[in-house]
This record gives structure tokens, sequence and C-alpha cells, in this order.
């Protein structure tokens, strides 16, 4: 799991995400005081990943209709992330066995 240090730091930033896309690559941004990550992929193909907190995994990114980015990585656990993208906020749900997460993002203009 994530050690007790990284998930304190994790619960008090708010990060600005950020989902560009460009024919059929993604750029997937997240910036905070914490952390800085990108994530490129092209939807449908499992590529190598390195997750914020370290770990290596296999992850895909497919859409579910026209506004849920569904991440699936692959590691020593399996972590499926959905997106659901409105037009004033993300709501992302992630889950790793039983455990869920649940995260809003308001639109910043």
């Amino acid at each position: 799991g994530v050690g007790l240090m990284t998930r304190t730091v994790g619960n008090s930033v708010s990060p600005v995400v950020e989902l560009l896309v460009e024919g059929d690559e993604y750029t997937l941004k997240s910036s905070s005081t914490f952390k800085n990550t990108v994530v490129k992929f092209k939807l449908n193909q499992e590529f190598d990943q390195e997750t914020p907190d370290g770990r290596k995994v296999k992850a895909t990114f497919t859409m579910e209709g026209d506004n849920k980015l569904v991440e699936v990585q692959k590691g020593d656990k399996e972590t499926k992330i959905v997106r659901e993208f409105s037009p004033e906020e993300v709501m992302m749900t992630l889950t790793v066995d039983d455990i869920l997460c649940t995260r809003l993002y308001k639109l910043v203009e």
C-alpha cells in the first residue's frame, strides 16, 4: 500500500490535472506542490508506466462512452482508475482490491 507520509501529503495537496488530446495520442498531466507527473498514451494500447508512488506497472487506457476514461494498471495488484468528465468537474474513482477512493476535481478557468 501507500505509506503514511505519502498518503498524508497526497491528501493535503490540490493538484491541477490536464488531459490533452492530439490526434490519437493523449497526455495526462498532474501538477502539485508535492509532485508533477506526465503520462502519454494511446487508447487500447498497453504500455510500461511508473506510478506517482514509484511502482512499475503495465497500464492500458480505454474510453467508455463519451466521458469516461478508464485506466487499468497491472502490477503486484491491479488498480482501476475511472475518470468521469462533465462540463464542471471530473470525478475520479480508484479501486484496488476492495478499497475504493474517490476524488473530485473542479474546473479551473
